[in-house]
Parts: structure tokens; sequence; C-alpha cells
């Protein structure tokens, strides 16, 4: 009873006490376990594996020196037979570390198996061995080398129907086989006797232990390729075939992991999924085929609805490996299981498992990518529409390497198979293809950082991957472009077919079409030229391009205006045109840009496009881009390159052609890639060498070398020494417009030159206005307030105010010219003379006016002269050209030829032709007063004696009193009432004048008193303008007193009424043609009118009433001095006053202050406004008040002193 005492054993002695509470005597314990109790014993068991638990060290350090002591312990132990004991056996055995015990076990146990009555007894010692090989590394390896004869009783043991020890032999050949020794010495015994009973016993486990261990035996197996060929090629054999429990089909393995697959543990379907992957990734191509043969994928499909992430990876990746298969599609297995797989990734995307969504949208892809075009994979709308919303949100996902595995998937979607069903989803397509651009845009260097710093595990490798979601993306977004350009042919894809009838979808081919479009140049083309600018990468230039192209063809009706929107692209021609080594992206560059280019040749060469010649440059354009592979350099050294002599090099002529062409069409889209000043001179060399060596370049060629020119020109130098042989290329042309281009800067070119301007001044420039789309127009022309925005408007402008003699150009134009081009030209002139004012060019344009004119009449009738719609515009500019004469000058022989025109113009014209009459009248008013008094006078004569223009004006005056004004605003001028007030203002000097110089009058004018007085009394809601021409004209007939030889007056009053007073009537007869009522009428109109503080309208008030009350003096003095007192002008006066501007010193109030003072109307201005009004003068600097203020303050001051 010494192992139970608590103290030290008196027999034993403390040299085996071991330092346990209590404490524990080693040998004791020994004896106790041979010849004690059952209670004794279990008691003993449970001090040792405490021992080994917390005194390892002391309990080997005691045994080892002893090894009789060791091996008797060791056999006792064994010989006990227990769970137990045996947890103790192998603890011992691993802690004692020497081979020889264990020997002694496997020496043991093969006695133990030989000596067993039935095999049910065994499953003890194969417990036992399998513990032994969980805890001994090498144990394994000792058990087939040296105790292989263990190996027979192992395979009787899997025979044996008890599936308690078939699963421990299953577990112990596991171990055995997860050796490389233990690989290499049974694989004979696997191959010839263990295969097909494993199988066997795998295919009708029933236990969950023996099935688990069995998967763990075969996955051991199939790290080998030769146990792998052996399981897969295994044949039934006769024994086999006569057991009815083996499995039926020349390859049990998979319907054996099938039969799991059916199961509903999911720990069972994930091993078994596990194997299949194990099976199939030594060669899918020779193993795939017996899985799908077996109908396992659609069980695979079906294990996705799972919740189990380890399951789900092992189906993802046994399916990923069938998909190398084309059987795996072809039995329709992706059909059926589509579904599934999209309902599969919508629930994974719940999880927190990065690389379960990489696996599942890598698995996504391949179907995506390997499905056959014949075999439909989406067969359900909803479905694809599903798998849409999949895409989008693991494109927005913000783990960037699951966002490029998205973007793989949706590349591999964008195919018309996969979205043939009707109707197509276009709507959905439009937000996922701008989900996908909008979250690579997203990914720039300064946000990515930010934004992906947490996302992304390996920051190290980002610019790598967002290199690599580029060219994913352009990869989708050029699939999408492929789409839409074979949906073209479909015409169930071309619009929804479900929309309702008189509705409008948005979900239709032209809409997705005109997106792809949009977002091309909003999105796709600045991202691409922002990478491009960081890095170099031929495999995202190469898609870009593609996709580009691609492009072209996708709506056909926006292909031009597609072209000039990548025309105008900075560097992006330069990009394609710097073709590489790489003969793919040689070849996608090239055929970029020849579409391109004939794209732009169409869009900018519209007026001009030849079926020819568009032949002609998509021959030399898709022979010769390819072989363009040289530097910017190269390609000018290759332009200025001149051939042998006597030997033309074709190759040569073709790569420069091409480089020109290019260089043209980047150029007119202002996409410079190459120094202006060396372009130049390389486009000088080309044109020299063609004409010394006999070269005559195609039409196109030389209008892209001439155009060149002309846009480097500025940058280059002259070119006086070369103009001959410009000169001579230019006229060996049969048609100068084969070579003209619709620019300024070519224009400029040729008239920078006084040899090329003579020569072809005048076919350019009718080139030019041919060409030219004027929308020059009065309206127009006021939306422009700067002179830049007018000279880009019409950048014609600069070039002639650099060079005033292109002017007579212009003016033979408007004689040679068709109307149209005449037109232009003048409303060109036209604009040049209103905005610039300090060009000299009055007498230069006289003459040719004046010839212009004298054309015009001579070769237009009345009829004619009426629809011709450019002499409005002339006379208009003839106006102008007056108007730009600074000062009084004397008038020469021109001049007087011109009023001679224009007065026999006048006479061929009808009232209503207000575009003639109106320029035509104000050229004659100002002639008459912007000159001396001597031609002035001759002026007089040349207007008096011209009939016709007289019979005009009595017209146009008549018209003044039939014509009724529309209800407008007193400030709107119409055309109708610029002529009546040119018609009056004209007849006021002509009257004016008339009377100054005693001129002979061959027709006379008549007007009716009573209406011109009404039209001031009443003012019937005329024009401002219009109310002073009148009143300007009835200042000039009161001067006269109303007698002159020009002008007869009706409507006066020859008979007095019966019921009038006497007073009034001999008051009439004084005032004669006036009646005193008129006088008052009008004079209360006039200070009404005065009320309104227009400052036209007041200056002319203020005139008239000067002049009226100045007859009214002569006529009859008391009137006029009733007239000039009346309280209400104080009233007037003080109103006046009352605005912003409260000074004296305004020019209507000082005249009439001046008025008042005249005729002593004290009672209207006292002696204290006289006062303050002298004080405000002396305070006031005379030298800054305005010429007006000046002028009347002096009439004033000179009025108060003659007082």
């Amino acid at each position: 009873m010494a192992a139970a005492s608590p103290g030290p054993c008196g027999d034993h002695g403390p040299r085996w006490a071991l330092p346990l509470r209590p404490p524990l005597c080693l040998a004791c314990a020994v004896e106790t376990l041979g010849d004690g109790s059952l209670v004794r014993k279990k008691h003993v068991l449970s001090r040792l594996q405490d021992a080994l638990a917390w005194q390892a060290l002391p309990l080997v350090q005691l045994l080892a020196p002893d090894e009789r002591v060791c091996m008797h312990l060791i056999g006792t132990l064994f010989g006990k037979g227990s769970a137990e004991a045996w947890c103790i056996l192998v603890r011992l055995v691993v802690e004692l570390k020497s081979e020889q015990y264990l020997y002694c076990i496997l020496d043991e146990s093969q006695k133990e198996l030989c000596k067993a009555n039935t095999m049910r007894s065994s499953l003890p010692t194969f417990s036992l061995l399998g513990k032994l090989a969980d805890a001994i590394p090498g144990f394994a390896e000792i058990l087939v080398v040296k105790h292989n004869n263990l190996v027979d009783h192992l395979l009787m043991g899997l025979t044996y129907p008890n599936e308690s020890i078939k699963a421990a032999v299953c577990y112990l050949y596991g171990k055995l086989y997860s050796s490389p020794a233990g690989t290499e010495r049974l694989s004979g015994h696997f191959e010839e006797r263990l295969c097909g009973v494993f199988l066997n016993t795998l295919g009708c486990a029933q236990t969950k232990e023996l099935q688990v261990n069995c998967l763990g035996l075969l996955k051991e197996l199939l790290k080998s390729d030769h146990f792998v060929s052996i399981l897969m090629n295994n044949a039934k054999t006769e024994e086999e075939t006569e057991n009815p429990d083996f499995l039926e089909g020349e390859n049990p393995l998979p319907l054996v992991l099938k039969k799991l697959l059916l199961t509903r543990d999911e720990m069972l379907q994930a091993a078994s999924s596990h194997c299949m992957a194990a099976v199939l990734v030594h060669s899918p191509s020779r193993y795939a085929p017996a899985f799908i043969h077996a109908d396992v994928p659609e069980f695979l499909f079906e294990c996705l609805l799972c919740k189990s992430e380890i399951l789900i990876w092992s189906v993802y990746c046994c399916l990923l490996l069938l998909t190398e298969e084309r059987l795996f599609f072809s039995k329709c297995h992706t059909v059926y299981g589509i579904e599934s797989l999209v309902r599969s990734l919508q629930g994974v995307l719940l999880l927190n498992n990065v690389e379960l969504h990489k696996q599942g949208l890598l698995l996504f892809t391949e179907i995506l990518k390997r499905q056959p075009v014949e075999i439909k994979l989406f067969t359900n709308r909803g479905v694809c529409i599903e798998a849409i919303d999949v895409l989008m949100e693991t494109v927005n996902c913000p783990v960037l390497e699951v966002a490029v595995e998205a973007v793989k998937a949706v590349a591999a979607f964008l195919r018309k198979d996969h979205l043939s069903s009707p109707p197509v989803p276009y709507e959905e397509l439009q937000k996922l293809l701008e989900a996908v651009l909008k979250r690579c845009a997203d990914l720039s260097p300064s946000q990515s950082s930010k934004r992906h710093a947490v996302t992304n595990r390996n920051p190290g490798r980002l610019p790598q991957r967002q290199g690599q979601f580029l060219l994913n993306t352009l990869e989708s977004f050029r699939n999408a472009c492929r789409l839409a350009v074979e949906f073209q042919g479909d015409f169930m894809a071309q619009e929804n077919a479900f929309t309702a009838p008189n509705s409008e979808s948005k979900d239709t081919l032209s809409n997705f079409s005109e997106f792809l479009l949009r977002i091309c140049d909003s999105l796709c083309i600045p991202m691409v030229m922002s990478y491009l600018e960081r890095a170099v990468s031929p495999s995202v230039t190469e898609v870009f391009i593609s996709a580009l192209t691609t492009l072209f063809t996708v709506m056909p009706s926006m292909r031009k205006k597609f072209s000039k929107k990548l025309g105008m692209r900075p560097s992006l021609l330069s990009l394609s045109a710097l073709l590489h080594s790489n003969p793919v992206l040689n070849h996608t560059c090239s055929s970029f840009l020849c579409s391109l280019c004939l794209n732009l040749y169409s869009a900018i060469e519209k007026t001009r496009t030849s079926s020819q010649e568009e032949q002609e440059m998509s021959e030399l354009l898709q022979k010769g881009l390819p072989q363009l592979n040289y530097t910017i350099a190269e390609s000018l050294l290759l332009l200025s390159e001149s051939p042998e002599p006597f030997f033309l090099d074709q190759s040569l002529c073709s790569h420069q052609h091409c480089f020109l062409l290019l260089l043209y069409f980047a150029y007119t889209f202002g996409d410079r890639f190459v120094p202006d000043a060396e372009l130049f001179l390389a486009v000088r060399n080309f044109l020299l060498s063609a004409q010394d060596h006999g070269d005559c370049p195609p039409p196109h060629i030389l209008r892209a070398a001439f155009y060149l020119l002309a846009v480097c020109q500025d940058k280059g130098k002259a070119l006086d020494r070369y103009l001959s042989t410009i000169r001579r290329i230019l006229d060996n042309l049969p048609d100068l417009s084969s070579v003209y281009v619709h620019c300024p800067l070519l224009v400029k070119f040729f008239l920078r030159y006084p040899e090329l301007m003579g020569r072809f001044g005048h076919q350019v420039l009718q080139l030019w206005f041919s060409w030219e789309d004027c929308k020059q127009t009065e309206v127009e022309e006021a939306d422009f307030g700067s002179s830049d925005q007018l000279n880009s408007a019409n950048p014609l402008l600069p070039i002639l105010k650099s060079n005033s003699s292109i002017l007579l150009i212009l003016l033979d134009l408007v004689c040679s010219s068709s109307v149209e081009v005449a037109w232009k030209v003048l409303m060109t002139l036209r604009t040049f003379l209103e905005r610039n004012e300090d060009v000299l060019v009055c007498d230069l344009l006289r003459s040719r006016f004046l010839q212009i004119l004298q054309q015009l009449l001579v070769e237009s009738s009345s009829a004619t002269l009426q629809a011709n719609r450019n002499l409005p515009v002339l006379l208009s500019l003839l106006f102008l050209v007056q108007l730009r004469s600074k000062g009084i000058r004397e008038l020469d022989s021109t001049d007087f030829k011109l009023i001679h025109q224009v007065c026999n113009l006048c006479g061929k014209c009808r009232p209503r032709d207000t575009d003639l009459l109106q320029p035509s009248l104000n050229f004659l008013y100002w002639s008459l007063h912007q000159t001396t008094p001597c031609s002035q006078q001759r002026a007089v004569a040349v207007l008096l004696s011209n009939v016709s223009l007289l019979e005009l004006l009595q017209k146009v005056l008549e018209s003044t009193w039939l014509w009724s004004p529309p209800s407008r605003p007193a400030s709107f001028l119409s055309s109708e009432d610029a002529l009546l007030c040119s018609g009056w203002l004209l007849v006021a000097s002509l009257l004016l004048y008339q009377h100054r110089y005693n001129t002979e009058v061959h027709q006379t004018l008549s007007v009716d008193l009573t209406e011109v007085l009404n039209a001031v009394i009443s003012r019937n809601k005329k024009p401002t303008l219009l109310l002073v021409s009148i009143m300007q004209f009835l200042r000039a007939v009161l001067r006269q007193n109303f007698s002159s030889s020009l002008l007869v007056i009706v409507g006066q009053n020859t008979a007095p009424s019966a019921t009038e007073p006497q007073l009034s009537t001999l008051q009439d007869t004084a005032l004669h043609p006036f009646a005193m009522q008129q006088v008052f009428s009008l004079v209360v109109s006039l200070q009404n009118l005065l009320v309104h503080k227009d400052l036209l309208l007041s200056q002319a008030v203020v005139a008239c009433l000067e002049t009226l009350v100045e007859y009214l003096y002569v006529k009859n003095q008391d009137v006029a001095l009733h007239v000039a007192s009346q309280p209400w002008h104080r009233f007037l006066l003080f109103t006046l006053l009352s605005g912003g501007q409260k000074s004296f010193l305004q020019p209507e109030v000082l005249r009439l202050m001046t008025l008042f003072v005249r005729y002593e109307s004290s009672n209207i201005i006292s002696q204290k406004e006289i006062s303050q009004i002298i004080q405000e003068a002396a305070e006031a600097n005379i030298a800054e008040l305005p010429e007006a203020t000046a002028c009347a303050l002096h009439f004033f001051l000179s009025q108060v002193r003659e007082q």
C-alpha cells in the first residue's frame, strides 16, 4: 500500500519517489499495476497521468537509466488494454525518445493481432497504432520499413464488417500514406490490394467516423498523381462485380464523392468537393469528364445555396477546375447552375470574407468567358438582372482586389449571347458601365491613397493594381462598344419589345449608343490620358485605341461629331501617331488613325468631299500608317528628305504623305505635337523637293502642306526666297480650291506676301466668303462686346486691319461675285468700319463705291434694285464711310457723283423700301452738313435739281400721317419711323440751305401745317426721335416765316369763323398761318414734353420754344411776351431743377433762363435766381463744363449784360 501512503516508501527508498502531492513511489506504482485491485490500478493510472502532465522530466530521469524497469512498465501498460493506459503509454514512449521501446510496442502489437480470435478484438491495437502515428513523427516510416507485416492485418481489418475497425484502419492508413516513405513502400500495396477495397469501404460507409477517416485517407492519396491515376482508372474486378454493394460505373470515385454531396452534412460535402478539386488539379482535361458524366456539377451547384463558407469555397474551387473542360459547358451544367451561382454570390457578399468574394467572382468570370456562343447562359431575364446587380455591388466594393475581379467579370459579361434575350436591359447596363468607369476614375493617385489606405492589405502593389483595374475597365468598355455594334443587326435588340403603345422607352439601343459616346468623352478619355501621362502601358493603349475604333461604328449618324470630339482632344492624335514596334499595338493604332482621319476628312471637308479622293486617302493611310514607325524627329527628317535623282521612291513618298495627313488633321484640331518652326522648315523643304524633282503630290497632300505652312508661318522664317517655287506649284493646279482650307491663317498666308496676294488674293478671298457661314447681322453684332469676341466671330477682321489694301479686293468681289458672296463681303466691311475707327480708308473706298453704284444702277431696274439685298448693306457701308470723315472737308468730284447716284437711286424707290432709303437719306443729310459752305451750296443744288428725289420726299412726309404706329414705348424706333426721321431732317436741311443760298427749285414740297402741329400737340404715341425731327422741321419753317420757294403750306387759316370774337380774328391774322389757339396749344404741348426730362427731347423742345417766341415777337409782340411770361414757366423751371442734378448749370435750363431774361419775364425769373446762376458760374471751372453747357452759359451772361 506504499503507493497510497502519503510519506516516502520505506521499501524502495526515496530514489523512486516523485515530487507529487501526495508523493508517489514509482516502484510501488509499477507493482500495483501488476498485482493490485482494479480500484488501486485506476488510482495509480491517474497518478501516473498527473506525473506525466506535471513532472514528466523527473519521471523520465527515474526511468531512463533502468531499461528493465522501462520495459516492464511499457509491457504492463500495454497489457492493460484500456484507453487510459494506452494514453500513458504513448506519452511515456514520446518522452523517453527511444526507438527500442517503440519496437517493443510494435512487437507486442504484432503478437496481439496474431493471437486475436476475432478481428473485433484488434480494434484497441489499431487505435493504439493510430495514436502512436499521431504522436511520433517517424512512426509511419518505422512501421512500413521494420514491421511491414502489420500492413496485412490492416487490410484484413478494412474488409471486416465493423465500421469502427474500418475507421481505425483508415485512420492508420491515412497516417502511413502521409509520409513519403509510406507512400513509396505502400504504392504497390495500394495498387494491387487496397484500392478496390478502399473505394468499396468509402462508398458503403454509414458512420460519420468512417466517412471522415476515409476522406482523410483519400485526401492523402490524392496528393500523388500516381494514386489519382489508379483511383480514377480503377475498373471492377470479378469479385467486386459479385458484390452487390459495390458502386456501379467504370469510375466509382466520382460516384462515391457524388454520394457524399447528397448528404445533409456540410462538413462531408466540403470534404467531398475538396477531394474532387484535389483530383482535378492534377489534370482537369483527363479527369473532369468522369465527374461531368456523373452529373457531379449539378450537385455542386446545389451545394452553393448553403451558408458554410468552407463548403462554398471548396465548391468554387472545384467548379473553377471543371470550367477548363468544354464538356462542362456542352452538357449545359452552367445553364442549370448559373442561378445558384448568382444567388450564392449575393449571399457571399454579405459575409466579411474577401477571399471568398474573389474566388466566387473568378468562377463567375470563367463561366462567362468560356460559355459557348451557341448555348445561351441566361435563359431567364430576371437572373440576368440579378447578375448585373451583383456586378454593380462588387464593382463598388471598397476592397480593390474584389473590385478588380468584378471588373473582369463585367468584361466577360458584356457579350451578345449573354444579353440577347429580349428585352435587353440597356438601362441597367448603362448604370453598370458608369459605375465601373467612375470606380476606375476614383483610383487616381491623389484619391486612392486616402480611400484605399485601409481596404488594401498590400499598399505596395496598389499602383500595379490600379493599372490592372484600368486595363480591365477599358476591356469592359470595349466589349460594351462591340456589343452595341453587334446589336445593330438584331431588330429585336434595337428597341424594347414590351414598350407600351404611344410611349417612349429609354431602354433602346440608340440611347445606349449615345451613352457610350457621351461617357467616353466625359470619363473614359480623360481618365486614360491622365494615366498615360504618368505611366507607359502598351496594353492599356492598345485596348483604349481599340475601343475608340469600335466607337466609330457604334452610332453611324454621330460618327463625324464623335471624330471631331476626338480630334479636339489634346495629345490623342499624337498618342496614336507615335506608332510602336509592338505589332498588335501598331496595328490597332494604325486602324484607329485611318478611321479617324477619314472621318475627320468627311467632317471638315463636307463641302468638297470626293469619293475618289477619299478612296485614295484611305488606300494611302491603310498602306502607309503601319510602316510609319518613327519618332517625331525622324519623321521630320523623313519629310525633308529628297528622293534619289531619276528615281522616285514610292515608299518614301507614301511615308511623307501619311505623316503630312496626320499632321494636318492634328493641327486642324489644335494638337500641335511638333514644334512649329521645325515643322515649317520640313514642309517647306518637302514642297521644294517635290517641285525640283517634278513630282506633283495629290491635291489633298498639297492642301495639308499649305495648311501646315500657314499655321506655322508665325514661328517660321519668311518665304521670300522661295515664293517663286511656291507660286509655280500653285500655278500648276487646275483650281486653287483643291488646296484651299477654310482657315483664316491660310488666308493670312496668301495675303501676307504681295506676290501671292496679287496672284491668288482674289481667288482666296472668293473661296473664303463662299465657304463662310456669315451670321453677323445687326442683332448678332450686339452680342459681341469686346474686339476679341468679334474677331473670333469674324477672323478676317484683324487681317483687314493689318493690310487695308485688301479692302479693294473685297470691293472687287462685290462686283464680280454672286449675290451671297457679295452680301458676306459687305457685312464684313461694315463690321470692319464700325469697329476700326482708327483705320483711314475712306478715300480708298469712295471711288470703288461709286463704280459699284454706277454698275448696279445701269444693270438694274427699279424692281431688281428693290430685290437686291446687297444694295442696302452697300448703302449702309457708304454712310459709314461718310461718318468716318472727321471734321469739315471740301467735297470732290467723286463725292458729287456719289450724291448724284444716290439721288437717282432714291428716285427709283418707293417709301416702303426702308432698307434702301434709310442709309441713302442719311448719306445725303450727312453730305450737306459735313462740308464747307461752297460745297454745301453745290450739294443743295444737286439735290434740289433731282425731281424724283423731291417727289419721293413728298411721299415720305405724307406717309407720316397715313401710318398708324402700334402700341410701343416712345424709345422704340422701327425701320419705318427711322425713315420718317431721316426724311423730315433732310427736308428741314434743304429748307434751311435753299433759303441761305437762294437755290433754284424745280419741284416744290407741300406740308399740312395742321398735321405738323397736331403731331407735336397730340403726339399720337410717336417715337421721341420722330417728334424731334418734326420739331426740327417746324423750326426751319418758323425761321423763314413760312415763306419758302421750296415749301407750300396747306391747311392754314384763310377765313375766320363767324362765331369767333373780332379780337381773336385780328390776332390770327397777325400770326398767319398760325391761329391763336394753335399757338397756345403748341406752347402747352412743348411744356409737357419738357417735363419728361429726356435729354434729346428737352434740347429740341427748348430750341423750338426759342424759335416760336422769336417768330411771335416779330408777328405780335404782345402775344410773344404773353407766351414768355406765363406763370407756368416758373413751375416748369423748378420741375427741371427738382431732379438729381439741381444745379442751374444745365444747357436746357440756361437756355430757358436766357429766353425769360431776353423777354423780361420777371415773374418767371427773379434777380435772386440770376445772381445765383452767376455765383454758380463763378465757382465752376468753365474749362471742365461740357461744350453745350458752356455755350448756353455764354449766351445767358451776354443776355443779362444787355439787359
